[in-house]
């Protein structure tokens, strides 16, 4: 048998006795999934998005992820070539897209998605949209970053920072195996990879972030100088997991080509039954306005079905923006319904979000490290909430006599404005 014909055949092969048996498979049958994988992917990716009813007031969430692992453009799961992959199989598959940067440019809205393959070493890809809320696609190629001259076997959870001096800094958890304990495998060193662009599509390694800490996640740019120099939101670690002694801290530092950190400030502690007692970290860059700097940041607390991440807010001076001011009480996101099952169960996390010149904000947050979610709000009512949520009131006498005291007020609005209504 010559091999065009062995090309040519769906090489399903059955025995029986001492016959085999070879069915050859139609082409054009084979023509026809390929379009067809292709006519669902048109599909899903130009569905449109709509906000859920309902809602707390404060944003709405959307009935679709904004971005799944199927919105992936085909050619980066399956082999189309016939000869080579007849039973048009997924070769190299994709298993999760979450944790993504945003940015705006040039009209058009941006994630920096991090996409982990079945292998579950992560890339950066970058997913365009129109509108921020829907027809998110993906760029023909992903993100091959460049690497230091020591390669790092897995980069992810990358934060964009269009920063005052012109270029935009991608910051992201750079992992190596901690080679110092050869008989672990699973031991790992995380530090601060740094790169920038300007266009999203070319990209300048830097030298990882140095500081006094043995590693560091959840790096993040401050969009301004400080008093002449860079400013980066850290989370000093005394392990890969182990935070230690720590909590949301700032470095300053005089050149981003050779980023090194001197003393380190914390800005936002853990704290002990809060939302953020196992560990926090800062999410995007934040958002500058006149009454000071809006953080958004994720909390870990343990519970008996494991560590549940939500999202938090505080707001920093606009001076000294490692100075908190304001701390609304608990949490402002947490995963509900299908957002609480993935690959890491009862999480949500957020690396991004964007703000318009007319007031709407687009958050951008993972459910579950295992896909993308919109939610927007306003600029206006994210003020509001920052500074006029009440502080968590510390202890539970204290929680139970705030709520009540908002009840009581509540009672006499409801009986002399609104008699009518039944409760």
């Amino acid at each position: 048998m010559n091999n065009r014909l062995v090309y040519h055949i769906y090489l399903l092969k059955f025995f029986q006795k001492d016959k085999a048996y070879i069915i050859v498979m139609n082409r054009n049958e084979f023509d026809s999934k390929v379009r067809q994988l292709f006519k669902e992917h048109s599909l899903l990716i130009s569905r449109r998005n709509m906000k859920q009813e309902g809602g707390n007031g404060i944003y709405d969430r959307y009935v679709y992820p904004a971005i799944t692992r199927d919105h992936t453009p085909v050619f980066w799961r399956y082999d189309l070539n016939y000869g080579t992959n007849p039973h048009l199989m997924t070769r190299l598959g994709i298993n999760t897209t979450f944790n993504a940067g945003a940015i705006k440019l040039n009209g058009k809205y941006y994630m920096a998605v991090r996409t982990e393959g079945f292998d579950v070493k992560s890339f950066f890809a970058i997913a365009e949209s129109p509108n921020g809320i829907d027809n998110w696609k993906f760029w023909e190629h992903p993100i091959v970053m460049p690497v230091t001259d020591d390669p790092e076997m897995n980069v992810y959870d990358i934060r964009l920072t269009k920063h005052e001096d012109g270029w935009i800094y991608g910051l992201f958890c750079a992992e190596r195996k901690d080679n110092s304990k050869p008989d672990d495998s699973s031991a790992a060193l995380a530090s601060c990879g740094i790169a920038r662009t300007r266009d999203l599509k070319i990209w300048e390694r830097m030298g990882d972030l140095r500081s006094s800490a043995s590693q560091q996640r959840n790096c993040v740019l401050h969009p301004e100088f400080v008093n002449g120099k860079y400013m980066i939101y850290t989370r000093p670690q005394s392990g890969f997991i182990d935070t230690g002694d720590s909590g949301i801290s700032v470095g300053f530092c005089s050149d981003m080509s050779n980023a090194e950190l001197g003393e380190e400030i914390i800005v936002d502690p853990r704290k002990y039954h809060t939302v953020k007692e196992v560990k926090n970290g800062q999410g995007p860059s934040p958002i500058k306005t006149s009454h000071g700097w809006i953080h958004m940041a994720h909390g870990v607390r343990r519970t008996a079905a494991g560590l549940r991440y939500t999202l938090y807010l505080f707001l920093t001076s606009l001076e000294e923006p490692w100075k908190v001011i304001r701390k609304p009480g608990g949490h402002f996101i947490e995963p509900l319904d299908e957002e609480r099952v993935g690959d890491v169960s009862n999480v949500v996390f957020s690396n991004g979000w964007i703000l318009d010149d007319d007031g709407t904000l687009f958050i951008y947050y993972a459910s579950s490290d295992t896909r993308m979610h919109v939610a927007t709000t306003t600029l206006d009512k994210l003020i509001d909430y920052v500074l006029n949520t009440p502080e968590d009131a510390g202890r539970t006498q204290l929680c139970a006599r705030q709520r009540d005291e908002m009840i009581s007020s509540n009672l006499k609005i409801l009986s002399e404005q609104y008699p009518d209504v039944k409760f």
